[in-house]
């Protein structure tokens, strides 16, 4: 079977940025997700359309088909204070390259990385993975048809995020997709 809409999918991946891994999947873990339901970069989805169990991918996605541009303004200097709790900034929590989790004067959710430490503290909301090129390379371990179950415990879908990847594991925001945390 080949990937097309209402397929489930898994494969193995590596996602090479800067000449360097940074994310794959684990040996014996593909990722899994449903094909064409906006869990994956567009870009991402289009390269690997058509292909069936057994074949193999390598393709480029630009900053512009991946996580856009690093946007200035979404770098800001925050007032040390605004991270004190009872008064105290928690032991380690403004540390550079700190993923942070905060909130908007809307209330929207957002992740920040700690660039720099001072008077006052520089965050970048960008995507960690804004600006880069993604470099993707893989295998297609399996393609079958869509079931009701295969949306369980996915990302708006059930709850969980199975389809979650990217470094994740240390604490960054689980919904996202290769090469990304935080969509």
């Amino acid at each position: 079977m080949k990937i097309a809409e209402n397929t489930f999918v898994a494969l193995d991946y590596k996602l090479e940025v800067d000449g360097a891994i940074a994310d794959s999947s684990k040996p014996g873990q593909p990722l899994k997700f449903a094909f064409g339901m906006g869990m994956l970069l567009p870009k991402f989805e289009a390269a690997i359309e058509g292909l069936e169990p057994g074949a193999e991918f390598a393709f480029t996605l630009s900053p512009v088909d991946g996580y856009g541009e690093v946007i200035k303004e979404a770098i800001v200097e925050i007032p040390t204070n605004v991270f004190e709790v009872d008064g105290k900034v928690e032991e380690g929590l403004l540390t550079v390259g700190n993923m942070i989790p905060m909130a908007d004067n809307q209330g929207n959710r957002l992740l920040g990385r700690v660039v720099a430490v001072g008077d006052k503290v520089t965050m970048d909301f960008n995507h960690p993975m804004a600006g880069k090129t993604l470099n993707f390379s893989g295998k297609i371990v399996d393609v079958r048809e869509l079931s009701p179950e295969d949306l369980q415990g996915f990302a708006g879908v059930g709850g969980g995020s199975e389809a979650c990847s990217c470094g994740c594991d240390d604490g960054g925001d689980c919904s996202c997709e290769p090469g990304s945390c935080g969509n």
